[in-house]
């Protein structure tokens, strides 16, 4: 079983090592998963552990972190599926009897309970049941009770969709900043008056009152609770050091009350004021970071309207299943991925592949859903639902690369997971040096206090101690440097997903950015991958339309891609197609028959030739074609050579530019087929390619590659669509699949170009190259941030309360810079 739990405070690698940490002291636990760019911990039960969620939830929260929600991955052993049911009208216990009996007439019903104060039925399956959704749906209906909800508790999560869970998590958040920061205005509002106006009577009473719900209730509570259970788990996490830098400034202030000295209760209430400002600024800039995932969320349809005996019901879009008829009406969006069984559209697709025209469909052909229906009524098979929709799959695929790290993320993760033991440390020892060596170190603050108004050199030694030790604490916040890369992945990531451009994980960003050699297919690549008609040359005697017509003719007799070409062709002109008379296919040579009375053959030389029919007059321009890479076919009327037609695989329209992008970035391009050499130099010289690979055989593509990366000692690419390109597509470095190929090659891809053009590769290195330079920008000044502020808080010279809001200033301006990707400029 796999337990997916939403962790919202696990926003840095040190958090998510402290989570990891705890969880994995439980026996029975196969694998484990931080997703910090999602705030997510996914963990792999062994089978039969003896453990279940609630362990796992517990040890979350033993490391000091709540747990928003959690559903389950996968099939809950040794039972099948769970389901819940909202039956508005089941208000009675009668009524939950004859709902109850008509369930359980279904095979394969393991138990049933009936909820009446919440009208819910829930239905436990036997494991390997064939009995759907629907069927329990249907049962409640036929006893006559109206279904509104069916949940898959199986799935579903236990607080409620991510969505909910992150506007929940934002809301209290906010609740909590402002409960802190209402009492924190007056304490600093009063402070003000007592100390340069009047001396306000029982000054050290009101602000201790106003103080502690800040520091110890609502405001916090989470905090202090947090770090305990942190310590208590053995490791410390960021929430110790607030704790720390909040809670002894309260209790030492409370001294005031007994002997004279100064009160740092109005710092304690400070700092823990800032630092639930920071985490709600850091909640709310994480949601503008991950916004193209509710984008892709949202963007799907909520009901579906289908076809049931007859009549049109509307259900809810996660109840459809494979083979049902939806109806889609103009403007509607297409409830799930499916195909055209009645009417003609346009579809607009900008959703899925960024193309901005509709495009013409109509019966046979597929449609994603999503995607939104412009004019005609539709009537639409379900193919694929749920999570093997293709928005389905974008959002996984997007979650996955957003939950990944970079291999220059382990340094950052090195330094994280000692970070917190040592801050502590160095606040003990600044804490001790000051309160040891005050008079000795006293010169410092004079000099800093000449340029920082905060800085009072007149101090006691404890009060400086205590000043410094809290300062050290607040300043040394590791959670810049933790989300230096998680920001920038996410942004990135989600700004590919919305142009096309669907990058796995974070290893192939920063590989793809050092890509030298890239190796492009042919077919279906550089080239459309469906032969057209290209050339009509009549020989004398003859018209193209009587040449074209003639061919097409017997061409539609056969099944052959070339074949079908012409007489697409021929439609395409707007000519008619004649129909053919005792049409003849021989085997290698080409097609025969009658075409209004008069015989026509189509083919090569060989059928030509055996019946004597001379060629000669043609030969330079079959020579010609063919130099060009096309598959050229002799046309014979009444015995009489009429012509050649010439059938060829188009380049794609972005070909010629995306290989000279790639050119001027520094990449050397190679382009790798199965077809003969004269017909590939021929191509590759059209689109500017100057290494060639041809005759290679689909086994042999991996071979190539390796080859490739051996001859250039450079990262190689490889861009592919087929089948037979997944081996290769995993040997390269980054494998790079076109989206409109086979779901095989999909797979086996580290990126996955949505729309099938090859100028998505140019954007795709951009992608790569700007994203890795965000977080090296990210890293380099998280690491000169706490590497310049410690020393200056162990010295004195930095007030805590500065220090609190520096060090939520670090984390916001990471996060703002991630932003900044947004900005950049894809493509051509």
């Amino acid at each position: 079983m796999r337990l997916r739990l939403t962790v919202p405070g696990m926003g840095s690698d040190h958090c998510a090592g402290l989570v990891s940490q705890s969880v994995r002291r439980l026996s029975g636990i196969r694998n484990l998963k931080t997703d910090i760019a999602n705030t997510i911990l996914i963990v792999e039960l062994e089978p039969g552990a003896g453990i279940d969620g609630l362990a796992v939830k517990d040890a979350v929260e033993k490391a000091g972190y709540e747990v928003a929600g959690m559903e389950s991955e996968g099939p809950i052993e040794p039972h099948g599926k769970q389901l819940r049911l909202t039956v508005p009208g089941m208000g009675s216990n009668h009524c939950a009897g004859l709902v109850a009996t008509s369930v359980r007439r279904l095979p394969g019903i393991r138990e049933l309970k009936t909820d009446i104060s919440s009208n819910w039925l829930t239905v436990e399956l036997e494991s390997g049941t064939a009995v759907t959704d629907r069927a329990v749906r249907e049962a409640v209906e036929k006893a006559g009770y109206e279904v509104t909800r069916v949940e898959d508790l199986t799935v579903q999560a236990v607080a409620g969709e991510p969505e909910a869970i992150e506007e929940a998590h934002l809301r209290q958040a906010l609740r909590r900043l402002w409960i802190a920061a209402i009492p924190t205005t007056f304490i600093m509002v009063l402070m003000a008056v007592h100390m340069f106006w009047q001396p306000i009577p029982g000054y050290l009473a009101i602000v201790v009152l106003l103080a502690f719900p800040v520091i110890f209730t609502a405001g916090g509570r989470a905090t202090h609770r947090s770090a305990w259970r942190s310590l208590m788990n053995r490791t410390a996490n960021m929430d110790v050091l607030i704790s720390m830098g909040s809670g002894p400034p309260f209790v030492i202030g409370l001294v005031g009350f007994v002997y004279p000295m100064t009160s740092f209760v109005e710092m304690g209430s400070t700092i823990m004021t800032f630092h639930l400002l920071g985490r709600y600024l850091e909640t709310r800039a994480r949601g503008r970071a991950s916004e193209a995932i509710r984008k892709l969320v949202t963007l799907g349809a909520k009901t579906a309207s289908v076809l049931r005996a007859g009549q049109e019901v509307e259900i809810p879009v996660h109840e459809l299943q494979p083979g049902d008829l939806m109806v889609v009406r103009p403007g509607a969006k297409i409830p799930t991925d499916g195909e055209i069984v009645e009417g003609v559209s346009h579809i607009d697709e900008a959703i899925a592949t960024g193309e901005s025209v509709p495009v013409e469909k109509g019966p046979g052909a597929q449609v994603l859903g999503a995607t939104i229906n412009k004019e005609g009524l539709l009537r639409v098979r379900a193919t694929r639902v749920g999570k093997d929709t293709f928005l389905a799959q974008v959002i996984r695929l997007v979650q996955e690369a957003q939950g990944s790290k970079v291999p220059i993320q382990e340094f950052a993760d090195r330094v994280t997971s000692y970070f917190v033991p040592v801050v502590i440390v160095l606040a003990l020892a600044s804490f001790t040096i000051w309160l040891l060596f005050a008079e000795t170190l006293r010169p410092i603050l004079f000099w800093g206090a000449g340029f920082l108004p905060w800085v009072n050199p007149e101090l006691s030694p404890l009060m400086i101690a205590m000043l410094a030790a809290i300062a050290v604490l607040v300043i040394s916040c590791p959670c810049a440097l933790g989300l230096a890369t998680p920001t920038a992945i996410m942004v990135g990531s989600g700004m590919g997903a919305e142009r096309g451009v669907l990058i796995r994980s974070g290893e192939a960003i920063q590989m793809l950015k050092d890509i030298k050699v890239i190796v492009l297919d042919k077919t279906g690549t550089i080239t459309r991958g469906e032969p057209t008609l290209a050339d009509v040359l009549p020989a004398a005697g003859f018209d193209e339309d009587t040449l074209l017509q003639a061919a097409a003719g017997v061409e539609a007799g056969s099944e052959h891609p070339l074949g079908q070409a012409i007489v697409e062709g021929t439609r395409d002109r707007g000519l008619e197609v004649p129909k053919v008379e005792e049409f003849k296919s021989i085997t290698a040579a080409g097609v025969q028959g009658f075409i209004g009375g008069r015989f026509v053959r189509v083919g090569g030389r060989r059928l030509l030739a055996e019946a004597g029919i001379d060629t000669q007059a043609l030969e330079n321009s079959l020579a010609r074609l063919e130099s060009e890479g096309k598959t050229a076919m002799l046309v014979a009327i009444e015995d009489r050579a009429a012509g050649v037609i010439a059938v060829s695989d188009t380049l794609k329209e972005d070909s010629i530019a995306a290989v000279a992008a790639l050119k001027d970035m520094g990449i050397w391009q190679v382009m790798i087929t199965g077809d003969n050499e004269r017909t590939a130099r021929s191509v590759a010289a059209q689109v500017g390619i100057e290494e060639v690979l041809a005759g290679v055989l689909p086994e042999g593509k991996v071979d190539a590659v390796r080859r490739l990366q051996e001859k250039h000692g450079q990262t190689v690419a490889m861009v592919g669509d087929g089948i037979n390109d997944a081996p290769a597509l995993k040997q390269a470095n980054v494998g790079i699949a076109i989206g409109a190929g086979a779901d095989v090659a999909i797979e086996a891809a580290d990126v996955t170009l949505v729309r099938g053009e090859l100028i998505k590769v140019v954007e795709a290195v951009e992608l790569s190259r700007a994203t890795y330079g965000k977080i090296v920008q990210n890293l380099f000044w998280a690491s000169f941030y706490n590497a310049a502020a410690i020393p200056i808080a162990a010295l004195g010279l930095l007030h805590p309360m500065i220090g609190v809001i520096a060090m939520t200033t670090s984390s916001l301006s990471v996060i703002g810079n991630s932003l900044l990707l947004k900005r950049t400029r894809l493509g051509l």
